[in-house]
């Protein structure tokens, strides 16, 4: 499981330096895709296999669901991290998520979000003005 949030940087070469506490779970590899709110998500090769398996579950007479298979795999790129951590983020998914410099790297429980740090900073402070307000409708709900 992902947790915590790091900030790292992109190197000129589109590079990013895994958390220590994320290696172990990536060794294997790891797929890059596209992720909501222009972050970029990072699966586990396990984790990947499932995500692939839920989509396929999708009605392809759905035109939604056409094209969000087709902006998910599409922009997926498996990698492998070096022997410094490092994972290679495609030019087109840098694009994507606008990760230039400073880059928010958090865990997310079974995947990794890459953020742009400003970009991130916009949505966590969003998302704590929510925090309670859902976690009150989920004690409501029994969940």
């Amino acid at each position: 499981m992902f947790l915590g949030e790091y900030q790292h940087t992109i190197d000129p070469k589109g590079r990013v330096v895994l958390p220590s506490r994320f290696r172990d779970e990536l060794a294997k590899g790891c797929v890059i895709t596209k992720g909501q709110e222009r972050c970029l998500f990072v699966f586990t090769l396990e984790q990947w296999e499932q995500e692939v398996e839920r989509i396929k579950s999708l009605p392809r007479t759905d035109r939604k669901f056409r094209n969000y298979a087709r902006a998910f795999f599409a922009g997926a790129m498996d990698q492998r991290p070096d022997k410094q951590g490092r994972i290679q983020v495609p030019a087109n998914l840098r694009s994507y998520a606008a990760l230039d410099k400073e880059i928010a790297v958090v865990g997310v429980g079974e995947r990794v979000e890459l953020w742009d740090s400003s970009k991130w900073q916009e949505i966590t402070s969003s998302a704590d003005d929510y925090y309670a307000d859902i976690e009150e409708a989920l004690s409501e709900h029994g969940i």
